[in-house]
């Protein structure tokens, strides 16, 4: 029994120590939910909770994600909005909005055509109008 409570000190300790330190050195504009004065009292009176508290709610998502926020951004704005991914290949992902693009001009362009052409013709006998 004495070992386990002796596990759980040890585990709380280390959980502390490494919560202060990644609320001291994170930037202020990327710490969540609390400001970092609040989530330093936290963790200092209810260490265990308060640090658990801090891995879950209070540090930045992912440091990738910080990093990429802080460049010149892609050349697609939503990939930009937090909670978005990156393409992990621009160039297929270029070619493919491309693609896409096109292929929605070309179905726009027969939609277009086909309208113009009932409207030339005239209605059959019996036939709906048409709207």
């Amino acid at each position: 029994m004495v070992k386990f409570y002796l596990l759980m000190s040890v585990v709380s300790l280390v959980l502390t120590v490494v919560a202060m330190v990644q609320i001291l050195s994170t930037e202020e504009k990327h710490i969540r939910n609390l400001p970092r004065i609040a989530w330093l009292l936290l963790v200092l009176f209810v260490p265990l909770a308060g640090s658990l508290a801090w891995f879950f709610a209070g540090r930045p998502p992912a440091a990738g994600r910080v990093a990429r926020s802080q460049g010149a951004g892609s050349q697609f704005p939503e990939y930009d909005r937090p909670g978005r991914a990156a393409a992990a290949n621009p160039e297929k992902d270029a070619e493919f909005l491309r693609r896409v693009r096109a292929r929605a001009e070309e179905q726009r362009r027969r939609y277009e055509e086909q309208k113009r052409r009932e409207q030339q013709e005239p209605p059959e006998p019996g036939s709906p109008p048409a709207v």
